[in-house]
């Protein structure tokens, strides 16, 4: 799936808006839909946004950890300035599934909405290669 570019407006804006709109796999996928997805989300900020989009993020985290499906989450900085994307959230959920129900949830809850500007560049993929395998 590639990468998905949403300027977050509205109410529901941001995270929500940019991450409630999976496909979720058929079930002609079989186990496939079922198994653990990881969500790449890198953010296109300006830079007197950083903080802003941080706190953002940390209030998405926890909203986001209460529900059923989550595994965990971790929030990188780039340690070059220039780079496009100064922040990248990996994310792991049980199954596609469960993260589309969290999102839902958070949707509704209106968080998210103060992050106008932001542009996020999200979506869900599956390990299909790891070292654990050697």
């Amino acid at each position: 799936m590639p990468f998905k570019r949403i300027r977050a407006t509205g109410t529901i804006a941001a995270l929500a808006a940019t991450l409630g709109f999976f496909p979720l796999p058929s079930s002609a996928e079989g186990d496939r839909a079922n198994a653990p997805v990881t969500l790449i989300n890198a953010f296109e900020i300006d830079e007197d946004k950083l903080g802003e989009t941080i706190s953002f993020w940390e209030r998405a985290r926890d909203f986001l950890a209460t529900q059923p499906g989550y595994i965990s989450t971790r929030l990188h900085q780039s340690l070059s300035p220039d780079a496009r994307f100064q922040l990248v959230n990996v994310a792991r959920w049980e199954s596609p599934q469960a993260f589309q129900a969290a999102i839902g949830k958070m949707r509704a809850s209106g968080l998210g909405s103060e992050m106008k500007g932001t542009v996020f560049h999200a979506a869900l993929y599956e390990v299909i290669r790891s070292d654990e395998e050697r």
